[in-house]
């Protein structure tokens, strides 16, 4: 208060000025940007999940990718039959091939059932690639929610088309906090969690 106090009347109205000029400015560009809607809200979560999870799977290097924390042997531990390191991965895509098909109505293929997806994919590339395209999926499933028809079965179950976009999303979460341990496990800090000296 006493910084402005000791400015001229002229400077004033200047810092006034150039304020308002940023509040007018900001005021313009929200105006410019659509409005939100269902789907754009679920095409924003889908896409944050998106890259933590593709990001921590870019992160692993491809000799680790079978790793699970079984091999350790940590003393009072019990991870005996855990997925690996690059099954979390293909749980991630296949789940969310289950989901978003039933809203896009995609054909599902029959060999992501299991929730462990294709066994033929073995290459950490070939995995990512999985991933990548289970996303986008993701993102025409969310573009097909509007205010009519969110609240409606896709027809099959009783899950509505909005539950099943924003579980898939809900669920990729879950296993992301399984990839960051395994990063871990391995001296690798997770993407989202490097400051830039890393």
């Amino acid at each position: 208060m006493k910084a402005i106090r000791s400015l001229s009347p002229l400077a004033i109205i200047g810092v006034t000025v150039i304020l308002g000029q940023g509040v007018t400015r900001a005021i313009a560009q929200q105006a410019q940007q659509p409005p939100a809607t269902i789907a754009s809200a679920m095409d924003r979560e889908i896409s944050i999940v998106e890259k933590e999870v593709v990001e921590a799977a870019e992160a692993m290097p491809e000799d680790k990718f079978n790793f699970s924390p079984e091999g350790l042997s940590l003393h009072g531990s019990d991870y005996k039959g855990v997925r690996t390191f690059a099954l979390q991965v293909k749980h991630i895509g296949a789940s969310n091939y289950i989901l978003w098909s039933g809203v896009t109505g995609d054909k599902f293929p029959q060999d992501y059932l299991g929730g462990n997806g294709p066994e033929s994919l073995k290459t950490k590339a070939e995995i990512i690639k999985f991933l990548k395209d289970s996303f986008a999926l993701g993102h025409k499933a969310a573009a097909t929610l509007t205010t009519e028809n969110m609240l409606q079965s896709p027809g099959h179950g009783k899950s509505t088309r909005l539950h099943l976009v924003a579980f898939a999303a809900t669920h990729a979460f879950n296993h992301y906090g399984q990839m960051v341990e395994y990063l871990r496990m391995n001296g690798i800090v997770p993407p989202a969690s490097r400051t830039p000296s890393n």
